[in-house]
């Protein structure tokens, strides 16, 4: 896939369908700025937070060498889109509990491309 290749999801909040054009090429760039101090987008790779490569679809608290808070291991989450989105806002309200100190990212198209970019970590 292209770096730079758009496309759109819909992703579904209390029964509202929302529409948003993702830039994979611009969540990379937001993933390095706000998420890679702490999370590597390489498999295997643990920093503060576990690595983040086969994120999305992968259950919580299931990343092989990484200590997780009990919040986390027991949460039951499934990191798909909707659920990465809800928890890219607001981490603590969506965990709480979790030991990620990150206040969220609160724009809804900067969570859709860090999202897009996630997806391409296979």
């Amino acid at each position: 896939m292209h770096p730079n290749f758009s496309f759109a999801t819909l992703l579904v909040f209390g029964g509202i369908t929302m529409a948003y054009g993702q830039d994979i090429a611009t969540g990379q760039k937001l993933f390095r700025s706000q998420c890679g101090i702490c999370h590597s987008p390489q498999p295997g790779r643990n920093i503060i937070g576990p690595s983040l490569f086969g994120v999305v679809g992968r259950h919580s608290g299931r990343v092989a060498n990484f200590h997780y808070s009990q919040a986390n291991l027991q949460s039951g989450l499934t990191w798909d889109p909707t659920t990465l989105d809800r928890y890219l806002t607001a981490p603590q309200q969506v965990v709480p509990g979790t030991l990620m100190s990150f206040p969220g990212l609160k724009n809804a198209q900067e969570r859709a491309d860090v999202i897009a970019f996630l997806a391409t970590l296979q």
